[in-house]
This record gives C-alpha cells, sequence and structure tokens, in this order.
C-alpha cells in the first residue's frame, strides 16, 4: 500500500468533525486500529466488510493487515478521505456510498467475508440481529467483530441469571461463540463517547438439529419482551408453549432470564 499521510491530518484537511446524528466516534490511534484488525485472525488476502469507515482509520489498518475491504459509508463528508485511500490501495478497497441496512451485504462482499467494524452506535444491535438471525447456516460470513458500547458487548456474551443476559444473549450464542476479545477506553475516540467500548468476536458453530430460527427468535422477542415476568404470562401468547415447558420440565414460574440458553433451544425444539 503507497504512503499515505497520518489521519489526523487526512481529517483536518478534509473538515471532517464526528457526527452526532450518525453515531460517529473516530478512532485514531494505529497501534490500537491493528489490535483490532488482528482479532479477526489472519487477513491476509481474506475479504472484509466494514460498515462505516468514517474517515478510514480501521480501514488503514485492515489493509495493512493485508485484507481486501469492501467497505460501506453513507457520509458522503467522508468519500473524499477515502477515495484517497481506495486510490492508495493498489485495488484492494472498494468504497459503496449508502446505507449498510439497504446494502445486499452478501452480494457485495461474498461467501467468506469477515465482518469488521467500529459499527455507529445507532445501528449496531440492528445490524448484528440481521447477521445472526440467518436463516443459512452456515452464514455467509466467516466472523464478526465488533465495536459496541460495553454495555451492549456485555449482554452479547451474558450467561443466565445475570442482568446483561438476554433476547441478545441467545441470539448470539445459540449457533456462535461469542467473547469480549478488547475493551477500548473512551478517551481513544475523537470526540470521547461517554461509555466505555468494547470490540465483540463471533464466530459461527453448528446450529442445533430439528430448531427453527425463526421459532426461536420469536420465542426469546416474546420470553424477554416482558422479562420481569413468569413464563407463564410472558409466553401465554405463544402457541403451545406452556405445554412444552410442562413437557421440558421447565416451571412456568421461572423468569426468562434464568433459562439457559439450551434450555431456550430445546423449548424452540419443541415449538417447530
Amino acid at each position: 500500500m503507497a504512503a499515505l499521510p497520518p489521519l489526523r491530518e487526512v481529517i483536518a484537511r478534509h473538515g471532517l468533525s464526528a457526527s452526532k446524528a450518525l453515531g460517529q466516534n473516530f478512532l485514531l490511534d494505529p497501534q490500537l486500529l491493528d489490535r483490532i484488525a488482528r482479532v479477526a485472525g489472519n487477513l491476509d488476502g481474506r475479504r472484509v466488510y466494514e460498515v462505516g469507515p468514517g474517515p478510514g482509520g480501521l480501514t488503514r489498518a485492515l489493509l495493512r493487515a493485508g485484507a481486501e475491504v469492501t467497505a460501506v459509508e453513507r457520509d458522503r463528508r467522508c468519500l473524499p478521505a477515502l477515495a484517497e485511500l481506495t486510490e492508495a490501495s493498489g485495488g484492494r478497497l472498494r468504497v459503496i456510498e449508502g446505507d449498510a441496512l439497504d446494502v445486499d451485504e452478501r452480494a457485495e462482499a461474498g461467501d467468506g467475508a469477515h465482518i469488521v467494524a467500529n459499527l455507529p452506535y445507532n445501528v449496531g444491535t440492528v445490524l448484528l440481529v440481521r447477521w445472526l438471525e440467518s436463516q443459512d447456516w452456515a452464514p455467509w460470513w466467516a466472523s464478526l467483530n465488533l465495536m459496541f458500547q460495553k454495555e451492549v458487548a456485555e449482554r452479547i456474551v451474558a450467561r443466565e441469571g445475570s442482568d446483561a443476559y438476554g433476547r441478545l444473549s441467545i441470539l448470539a450464542q445459540w449457533r456462535s461463540t461469542a467473547t469480549i476479545a478488547l475493551n477500548v477506553h473512551r478517551s481513544a475516540f475523537v470526540p470521547p463517547p461517554k461509555v466505555m467500548s468494547a470490540v465483540v468476536h463471533i464466530v459461527p458453530k453448528a446450529m442445533p438439529e430439528g430448531v427453527d430460527p425463526a421459532r426461536l427468535s420469536a420465542l426469546t422477542a416474546a420470553a424477554f419482551g416482558q422479562r420481569r415476568k413468569m413464563l407463564r404470562q410472558s409466553l401465554k401468547g405463544v402457541a403451545n408453549a406452556l405445554d412444552a415447558l410442562a413437557t421440558l420440565g421447565i416451571s412456568t414460574e421461572r423468569r426468562p432470564e434464568t433459562l439457559s440458553v439450551d434450555e431456550f433451544v430445546a423449548l424452540a425444539r419443541a415449538l417447530s
């Protein structure tokens, strides 16, 4: 890759600033960005799909790691800076202008791509759920390597019985392995957000047999839509759910946050 000026210089030259409306916070430390890129493993010659590259800090790290990057950016202000990076990348960066929620990422990035992103806070969980709820498993992506607010990251990896445990935990863990790979202090961002952040690493594993993913998604939505209520109340609107609980020996007096991922899978299997 051709030599590039410091990222701060690029940001200043293009008059860029993080947009609160777009949930942006820029990362500028190249060593930290290289550490984030390494969470996905060896990226040399691998395809990477990045959401919200902004001025291209993480994109630079991915290119330094040898990746071939497809990046989606909706902020037109950042496109000139990304165009410079595209020119310097030797053909390894392609930038798509648009909203990531509207992009057919599988068609753009190709099967086996790693998704690596400092996700905009306002769309991060929406995109994560879309990637996790895929009906096709193994999914088109090889791994998810995503930065979230630390509170959201803790919800993704939480175990039953904890305050953080909920629907997002189950969606991330029932057919994937989810870990917090890296904590990122708020002071690393420009401007610093009010919260700490963390990078979550998610790798798909074999899907349990006999389970309809749509059924599990609907079941967890019903259960945690009223998480403080007992299952006999929160699941009474789900056809045959109370009978299935009785068959499985799961008390209807329990609350949803006390059920393990395996118990939710067993319940979804019984209803599928």
